[in-house]
């Protein structure tokens, strides 16, 4: 039974952080602050597509970077 909750555990880990927990934490971010800007009378459509423009080169810059410092190539 604990083989099975940890194997499930660790799919769920896995599937929602995945390969970078940043952005996981900054889609975790943009919902929140979604949320709490709806309430308000300011319009809220604005957030979660600012944080994909944000967290999407960033996740791409950093995870080239990490590749080319594998590679040997740190100055490329």
């Amino acid at each position: 039974m604990t083989a099975k909750l940890k194997a499930f555990a660790a799919f769920w880990y896995d599937f929602l952080i995945g390969d970078d927990w940043r952005v996981a934490v900054g889609v975790v971010l943009a919902l929140a602050v979604t949320a709490a800007v709806s309430r308000t009378k300011v319009p809220s459509w604005w957030i979660v597509p600012v944080a994909v423009a944000v967290l999407l080169p960033a996740t791409v810059w950093s995870g080239t970077r990490a590749s080319r410092t594998r590679d040997g190539n740190p100055s490329s």
